[in-house]
């Protein structure tokens, strides 16, 4: 054995003394690192028989395919309330325009109203019909809000609107 070679048994005090023939330096000077595993004797090494493995390894795929079930779902959740919050907006511009007809005093058609009322209850069904959960829940919730507010704001413009000559 060479300076600083040890069995898995050498304590740190031999390997020192060792280094001290060959090298001259003595002990209290040295700083030795001992880098090694040893496994811990309290524990026993659990070994599971290939049924067993084959056990474990199915049910972790079968939990990476649940995970990538629900990401799946989750994103087809948010693309499809997007997809709704797209067409609640073109609404909203339809709703912007009729508001500005109806409060510069223009007459504007009843079915005008009704259509974007309709319109805005099929975008509303749409929502009703997305499963989502967690976050996605959240902004479903928030664009069904929105979708009711312009609807709401429908009406009021077209109990105006009725009033105007």
């Amino acid at each position: 054995m060479g300076i600083g070679a040890s069995t898995p048994k050498t304590s740190s005090g031999e390997l020192k003394k060792n280094i001290a023939k060959k090298s001259g330096l003595e002990t209290d000077k040295q700083r030795v690192s001992i880098r090694r595993k040893e496994k811990d004797k309290s524990k026993v090494e659990e070994t599971g028989t290939a049924k067993e493995k084959a056990e474990e390894t199915k049910a972790s795929k079968e939990n990476k395919v649940e995970f990538v079930r629900e990401t799946e779902e989750r994103s087809k959740a948010f693309v499809a309330i997007a997809g709704v919050r797209k067409a609640v907006d073109k609404l909203s511009e339809r709703v912007a325009a009729l508001e500005k007809a109806v409060n510069s005093g223009t007459k504007v058609s009843d079915e005008e109203f009704d259509v974007s009322a309709e319109l805005l209850m099929r975008e509303l069904l749409k929502l009703d019909g997305i499963e989502a959960e967690g976050e996605a829940k959240l902004q479903r919730k928030a664009e069904v809000c929105r979708v009711q507010n312009f609807h709401e704001t429908l009406d009021k413009l077209k109990t105006t609107n009725s009033k105007l000559s």
